[in-house]
């Protein structure tokens, strides 16, 4: 997932796209622990993605405040 995309999307899609990484990122972990991950560098990918998507909301947050 790309920052324009992340920057494009409203609050409540943030929400909803943060949740959706979220429960990913278990699967991701509960496949890894019983073996059946075929690519562990995806997890690495999602916590990124879940990061910029972090970062997005806070800077919108800040930017409400001022």
């Amino acid at each position: 997932m790309k920052i324009e995309e992340i920057k494009n999307m409203t609050s409540e899609q943030l929400q909803n796209e943060l949740t959706s990484l979220k429960e990913e990122l278990f699967k991701l972990r509960f496949q890894h622990a019983t073996n059946q991950l075929d690519n562990p560098q995806q997890i690495a990918s999602v916590k990124k993605d879940i990061a910029r998507v972090k970062t997005i909301i806070r800077e919108r947050e800040l930017k409400a405040a001022n």
